[in-house]
């Protein structure tokens, strides 16, 4: 049964990977690049590194090199990507994506 879900956290993992970089191939712009690496890739790398410390803490105490990194992956990442969001603004970097119409305040 572990191998089960081993072998489903890597398929996911792999999955949500190379979803991740499809998206960071084929978006248009900077601001929608962005949510490749970030969400995807973040889950997809988790996911891996999960199923990495079950299998290596089979019977014995669990793996925390591992756990760290995952840790310290689902921290960073989205900090990292709201400093390049903020770098961008800074920058003015155009975006391609239309401006909603302003709503009337009632």
């Amino acid at each position: 049964m572990l191998e089960y879900l081993l072998a489903f956290l890597i398929i996911a993992g792999g999955a949500f990977t190379f979803i991740g970089s499809l998206g960071l191939a084929r978006l248009r712009d900077f601001y929608s690049r962005l949510h490749g690496p970030t969400k995807a890739t973040t889950l997809g790398v988790g996911c891996v590194l999960i199923a990495s410390a079950v299998y290596f803490s089979r019977g014995e105490a669990a793996s925390f090199h591992e756990i760290l990194i995952t840790l310290f992956l689902f921290i960073t990442a989205p900090v990292s990507a709201h400093l390049m969001a903020k770098a961008a603004l800074h920058l003015k970097l155009a975006s391609l994506a239309e401006r909603p119409e302003p709503r009337e305040r009632d």
